[in-house]
């Protein structure tokens, strides 16, 4: 969140059109190519090639039997992997470098965009006036393995008088969040590179859309993709519609003031986005109406929900924002703001239509402030705001990253900072399902439990399941029609079964061979978890990957 005062946005409406826009998306996906896809009746959704299922997902893996979620702790790294350039006062992030952004890797190199802080005015950043900050432009770096960054000087935008620096023309004065994708999918090699940025209109934060060959020479759309208030977080493509998710304050229940909340906005062509907005992810307000509001002292939604696209499921970060009023005699300005009090840090949540989402545990911060704090000032202890991009969260050969910002709730002249922050998880190590222990002496420890699919249209030529999951040579695999009666020839001693102990990639193998003879046919899993030595077996993900 910039902190600056917000207005309030008009209300959500026309829904019609929303749902026209869905129905044109997919029937367009509907249309490819049938031997490779899975469709999913329950959600709607429908994906080529591999269909991913996360225990973190209770939608695609609806029913279980002694089996309970067990989050995973992402590994932080306690130093940034881009800072600003506080050394060059030239630099146009020498305040801050706000990961506000997104990260592309693509023929073994890492892009990244955010959106600096400079000073108008060369000088010291420890010590910036309020009013001599620069807001913008969009910056660029490139690395080899995504620890280790540079700054290319791109020689684009002139900066207090010199243009060797980072930053990325974009016909916009000011800018917040950027948030790119590659898009493979794109047949025009020149609009291969889409962003959805985040400029002012003069009055408040709307969204422009871009189009890149490169990702570093972009031709801007003539005029604003949404011209209301919208604060950005993530963009992506999800079941064949383009999503943009972002913080906004409208009104709550009743017609009463309300706090930041998460929505999304849609477009079905990256052309036309459509009127109003999705409730993506809201937190509670207060019962009480005079207690609501941006600048009440309870929990909200900072900047929406920063999602990620994974074709069957969307997973995505939210900021659990602990607002905390200013003081307004000692603040005139800026009193509204908590400078030295807010804090916030990162909630998980998934989606399986893409604008919708929820907490797989509710109210846990998955990436904690005090995880990956800011970097400090020596004698001070202001507090760290994390902040979320969706557009920083990549699979990576065996790896789930996960690039976030750190902002240094400092006041402007203080310390006031932003930086990139990364951690790191195994791939799509979300959380797992893993049997229940003994809670007290009313329940006995079961030795296996199971979960059962959401019913799933398969490919024509039929698909293997991988399993992700440690200690699972006790676990097995069955089919069934989709009203749980399983199937004989790939059930009981013909249930498919893993002969590894474990790992990221794990092959079910069936006795009577693949079942690609259930090629078109709609059908549930069922995975039967148990122990089989020592270790506690633990079930990350399931694979349905086409033939």
């Amino acid at each position: 969140m910039n902190p600056n005062p917000i207005p309030r946005a008009g209300r959500s409406c026309r829904r019609s059109l929303l749902l026209a826009g869905l129905g044109l998306a997919l029937a367009a996906t509907r249309g490819a190519d049938a031997s490779h896809q899975f469709r999913f009746p329950a959600t709607g959704v429908t994906v080529d090639g591999e269909a991913k299922l996360l225990a973190i997902d209770d939608y695609l893996l609806p029913l279980r039997d002694n089996l309970g979620l067990y989050l995973s702790k992402p590994a932080c790294r306690p130093e940034a992997v881009v800072r600003p350039s506080r050394d060059n006062p030239l630099a146009p992030d020498q305040v801050a470098a706000h990961f506000y952004g997104g990260v592309v890797h693509h023929a073994g190199r890492y892009q990244m965009w955010y959106y600096g802080v400079a000073l108008k005015e060369p000088g010291d950043a420890n010590h910036a006036d309020v009013k001599g900050l620069l807001q913008g432009p969009v910056c660029y770096a490139e690395s080899a393995d995504g620890i280790t960054w540079t700054k290319p000087d791109l020689g684009q935008v002139e900066v207090r008088g010199s243009r060797h620096n980072n930053a990325i023309a974009l016909p916009d004065a000011l800018i917040e969040g950027v948030h790119v994708i590659r898009d493979e999918t794109e047949p025009d090699p020149q609009r291969r590179y889409k962003m959805v940025y985040n400029p002012s209109n003069g009055k408040t934060w709307v969204i422009r859309t871009a189009t890149s060959p490169d990702g570093i020479h972009w031709q801007a759309a003539p005029g604003y993709g949404i011209d209301q208030f919208l604060e950005t977080a993530s963009f992506y493509r999800f079941n064949g519609l383009w999503v943009v998710n972002g913080q906004r304050i409208t009104v709550s229940e009743g017609g009463h003031p309300s706090g930041r909340q998460g929505r999304a906005v849609v477009s079905p062509d990256f052309v036309r986005w459509l009127p109003g907005d999705a409730e993506a992810f809201l937190l509670p307000e207060p019962p009480n109406p005079a207690d609501r509001g941006p600048r009440k002292p309870y929990d909200q939604v900072h900047l929406g929900v920063g999602a990620a696209s994974f074709g069957t499921v969307a997973v995505g970060l939210y900021g659990q924002w602990h607002n905390q009023p200013g003081d307004d005699d000692s603040q005139k300005r800026w009193g509204w703001f908590g400078y030295g009090k807010i804090s916030c840090d990162l909630g998980l949540v998934v989606s399986n239509d893409g604008l919708h989402f929820r907490e797989p545990a509710k109210g846990l911060a998955y990436i904690s402030r005090f995880d990956a704090p800011a970097t400090p000032i020596p004698g001070h202890a202001y507090p760290t705001i994390l902040t979320q991009s969706g557009n920083g969260i990549l699979n990576v050969g065996d790896e789930t990253r996960i690039y976030f910002g750190r902002w240094l709730n400092a006041d402007y002249g203080m310390g006031y900072s932003g930086e990139v922050g990364l951690a790191i998880l195994p791939r799509d190590r979300w959380g797992a399902l893993g049997l229940h222990p003994a809670v007290d002496s009313h329940f006995d420890a079961k030795p296996d439990g199971s979960v059962w699919t959401a019913a799933v249209q398969l490919p024509a030529g039929g698909c293997r399941v991988v399993l992700n999951a440690d200690h699972a040579r006790g676990c097995t695999v069955e089919v069934a029609d989709e009203n749980f009666t399983l199937l004989p020839e790939y059930a009981g001693a013909n249930a498919g079964r893993i002969a590894v102990e474990g790992g990221l990639d794990c092959a079910v193998t069936w006795p009577a061979g693949q079942p690609s003879a259930l090629g078109g046919r709609t059908v549930r899993l069922k995975i039967n978890v148990a122990r089989a030595g020592a270790g506690e077996p633990r079930l990350f993900a399931v694979y349905l990957r086409a033939e």
